[in-house]
Formats: C-alpha cells, structure tokens, sequence
C-alpha cells in the first residue's frame, strides 16, 4: 500500500500567505548582493535578474548538450527509459525548486544550481570519474573530481563569469555525503573560492568538506539525493538487474513516495529556518535506503564488471595516446582537432590561450566532456586494431 504524506495545516497555511507576500523568505539570497569575477560584465536588468544571466549561460555552454548521452548509474543500454544525467539535472531542479518556492527562496539561483552541477562529470557514471582520477594523479599527484571539474568547465574552460553563488552550489552539491541538517556557510570571495578549489585538486577528501554558501545551494544538495534514490531503482528495474527487493521503510520504497515524503518532511522541518533539515526517522530511512542502493544496485557485478574489465583499460589507451599527440604537437590528432579547436570556437577571452594550459588537464578536460558513445567512438578510431569490444543490452535482448 503506497503512503503518501502530507505538510500539515499549519505550515501549508504559511506557506499560502508568503506566496501571496512579493518579498519571499528572509533567508533567500538576495539578486542584488551577487558577486562575480568581472563586475562590470553581466549587470542584472528588470526581465533578465542575476540568476536567469547563469541559468542561461549553462544552459548554452556547448558541454550542456552532452549530458543527453552521459550514464547515470547503467551503461551499455541502449534503452531510452533508463535515466541519463540529462533528466537527472532536471529532476534535481524541479525538486530544488518545488522546495525552493515552498520556502520562499530564489528559485532561479537554485535553477542555475542544479542544470549546472554535474556538466564536469566524466562518460561511465562514477566509475568512470574514479578511472580519470586514477590516471590524473598518476601522471601529475593531483586529483579529479566532477563537482570540482564542473567549475572548471563554467569558470576555466568556458570563462562565462558566472556568478560565485552559483559556482558554490555547484561545487559543494555532493549528492553522496548525506546530512540530517544543511547550514550555509558564508562565501566572501572569489580568492577564498579559488583556494578551496585547489585545496580539492590536491586531497580528494577535502571535496566533501566543502559547504554551500547559500540555502538555495543546501537545497539542491539534499535534492540530488531525492532525484537519484528513488529513480535509481526504477531504472534497475527497467534495466532488469536481478536484485533482492527493497525493504519498506519511512519514505516508502518507490520513486513517487520517496520523492513526496522527503519533500514534505523538509518543508515541515525547515519553513522559515536558516537550515535545510530532515527529523531523524526520514534522515535514518535515507541513509538506510541509500545503502540499499549501494548493495543492490551500485555493487552488482551486472553493473560493474564491465566497466573495470573494458571501459577502465579504454581509458588508460586513449589517455596515453591524447597526452602523447599533445606533447608531439600532432595538429592531426582529435585532441586538436575535435577538442581545442572546439573549445577556442567559443571564442572567450582568456588571460592565457587554452592551447598553453597543462597538457595532463588538456586531456583531462577532453575525455571528461565525452558522452559514453562519443568516448567508445574515438577509442575505435584511434585503436581499430584493438580487440576491446563494449556489449550493449537493447529493448529486446
């Protein structure tokens, strides 16, 4: 029997009466206190505020079509109703945004967020982050991680002057660090952001130190677990992975319920709060149920076998290969042809040429913008002698 809950009269009756006040929650981050790199460029105006200005950069950075073709928890599918990271970044916005407008803050902020918190991440999901990470830091002692990387995307790459709350939310959004209460952490500059992010390059686990400077930000953190959680089962199910069933618990054990459960119980428990929060029986049955994913689903050998034995091997080939063109200035190789010539087609100012960055991060920066096709199809046309064949599942195998 499926359980949906429901905000109580009280807080439903707030709620109503601050929709109807123009001025929001006093805990929203205001357009006017917004911080950028360069403060002469991207001035708000009355249609187009701050945060609509980062929404619409993301939106059109070239990377942003990518995410369509980039696995979420299941490759080698070619199945159109397993989740990609395309519709996970909108299903993380419209959960932010359904608590967002419950709560009074700047939904467009928290729209920027959430479209934007993964363009860094790698083809192949997570496995495919921690198989760049491995060759990064083989080669230079410094690490790759797809929060971090997304900024580099939005704020090296493509040197769009996005917005420092915007880039905060994005790098602190670690959807696999859950917490029974998120509290902002106060951001003041651009150089105390930059050494963070450094900070993250050199020692991995400083990524999950790192904290939202707005609510609008701790919103989406905690929404990028409620949009995988749920949806990661159903898609195991339409995948046909052979898993023990799921236990029933607080939130319930379906996508809908999750969604609406976790939904409610923050609103009820952060309305008119400087903090994001759960009680304890909905934080308890969170984690719980993401620790059923993890055993069921993350860890099943159908999942991850091929993406160590096949995708993991790719990777290393292609890495040595881009890394060693690059070094011999080979103009006819795609890092050339298919990745710097793209990026400089963006034709961004940069104080230096993208062509004169580190060579590890050129390549870097290349296969972590691939889709999973995109990858598979450069590694056959550099390698067509190699015998590393990927199997896929189709709508009737």
């Amino acid at each position: 029997m499926l359980k949906y809950e429901q905000l109580s009269n009280e807080i439903s009756e707030k709620i109503s009466r601050a929709q109807n006040c123009p001025s929001g929650s006093k805990f929203a981050f205001p357009d006017e206190d917004v911080i950028r790199r360069n403060h002469l460029h991207d001035k708000a105006t009355v249609w187009r505020t701050a945060f609509i200005r980062d929404v619409d950069k993301i939106m059109h950075c070239p990377y942003y079509n990518r995410y369509a073709d980039k696995t979420q928890v299941f490759s080698f599918y070619k199945n159109d109703d397993i989740t990609r990271r395309g519709l996970h970044v909108q299903l993380v916005s419209r959960i932010a945004r359904t608590i967002g407008k419950a709560l009074g803050l700047n939904l467009d902020l928290i729209e920027a967020i959430a479209l934007g918190h993964d363009i860094g991440h790698t083809p192949f999901g997570h496995a495919g982050e921690s198989f760049l990470d491995e060759l990064l830091f083989s080669h230079t002692q410094r690490h790759f991680s797809h929060n971090i990387h997304s900024i580099r995307v939005l704020d090296g790459i493509f040197p769009y002057n996005i917005s420092l709350q915007t880039l905060s939310g994005i790098a602190a959004h670690d959807g696999e660090l859950e917490l029974s209460q998120y509290c902002p952490c106060e951001l003041k500059s651009f150089e105390e952001f930059d050494r963070l992010m450094e900070g993250c390059y050199i020692d991995k686990a400083n990524v999950k130190k790192l904290i939202p400077s707005t609510l609008e930000g701790c919103v989406v953190r905690i929404s990028d677990i409620i949009a995988y959680l749920g949806k990661d089962r159903q898609d195991a199910e339409r995948a046909r992975i052979e898993i023990n069933s799921f236990e029933e618990s607080t939130i319930g054990k379906h996508n809908a319920e999750i969604i609406n459960n976790l939904i409610v119980n923050i609103i009820e428990n952060s309305y008119d709060k400087p903090y994001i929060k759960m009680d304890d029986a909905h934080f308890a049955a969170l984690s719980k149920s993401k620790q059923d994913n993890y055993s069921l689903i993350y860890k099943n050998d159908s999942v991850k076998t091929e993406l160590e034995t096949t995708v993991k091997p790719m990777m290393k080939d292609l890495y040595e290969k881009l890394l060693s063109d690059l070094k011999a200035n080979n103009r006819t190789s795609p890092i050339f042809t298919h990745h710097i010539e793209f990026v400089n087609a963006a034709h961004y100012s940069r104080d230096i040429p993208y062509e004169q960055t580190e060579p590890n991060q050129i390549v870097v920066d290349y296969i972590a913008s691939m889709t999973d096709d995109y990858f598979v199809d450069l590694y056959v046309h550099l390698f067509p002698e190699k015998d590393y064949t990927i199997t896929y599942k189709g709508y009737f195998d």
